[in-house]
């Protein structure tokens, strides 16, 4: 288990977090349900989205079936890589951010998977419950994802002569998204800017040759 420990802490923390947090407001908000944190900056607002990472959508029923494919075959293959990084010894930042990835995809699969098994739908008027009698809201694979940070830092008006845009209201940041996203989000920013760290190229000492000459 030597170099597995930390990868595993990191990724069964950001479960746990990601999990427990979505289960709380799907179990404690309505739809469109918000609290301010801090101002008007940072709010918890309650949102679902069918589709890819900050509220993406992708091809409907059939999309979403296809997404929630390609999500639980490309975990199986970071999972792969995680372990086959650790076995061959890489450098440890990296392996930890490729576990943040793991972890956050890993996040947003179960909800994708089985939300829609375990629980019922949430609406502007009702919260979700857990394991209801009637059964969920939607079959295994057709789950939506759990929305909740939602940080509004800038509000404004593009100027008239903005290209495009120009008068229209302006926000940044728009999307709301989950820990999950957060995990993977920050883990492709730091291997970015850590690359050259990571990936550094041993230097090959030229070979040492006889200052001798040999003769015929």
């Amino acid at each position: 288990m030597k170099g597995y420990s930390k990868p595993l802490i990191l990724i069964l923390s950001v479960l746990a977090v990601d999990q427990l947090s979505k289960f709380w407001i799907k179990l404690n908000m309505t739809l469109g349900q918000e609290y301010k944190i801090f101002g008007d900056w940072f709010i918890i607002h309650f949102t679902e989205n069918n589709g890819m990472a900050f509220g993406l959508e992708f091809g409907g029923e059939t999309g979403k079936l296809a997404l929630s494919l390609f999500r639980i075959i490309a975990v199986i293959g970071i999972g792969y890589g995680l372990h086959y990084m650790i076995k061959r010894k890489y450098h440890r930042g990296f392996i930890l951010n490729v576990a943040l990835i793991f972890a956050g995809a890993m996040g947003n699969i179960i909800d994708s998977t089985f939300y829609g098994v375990i629980f019922s739908e949430s609406t502007w008027f009702e919260k979700a419950r857990l394991f209801p009698a009637e059964g969920g809201y939607s079959s295994l694979l057709h789950g939506k994802v759990v929305d909740m940070l939602y940080f509004p830092i800038i509000k404004g008006n593009f100027p008239t002569w903005f290209p495009i845009w120009g008068g229209e209201d302006f926000l940044f940041f728009r999307p709301v998204f989950n820990v999950a996203d957060s995990a993977i989000t920050v883990a492709v920013a730091l291997i970015l800017l850590y690359q050259k760290h990571y990936f550094k190229e041993e230097v090959v000492e030229p070979a040492s040759y006889n200052s001798e000459v040999v003769e015929d």
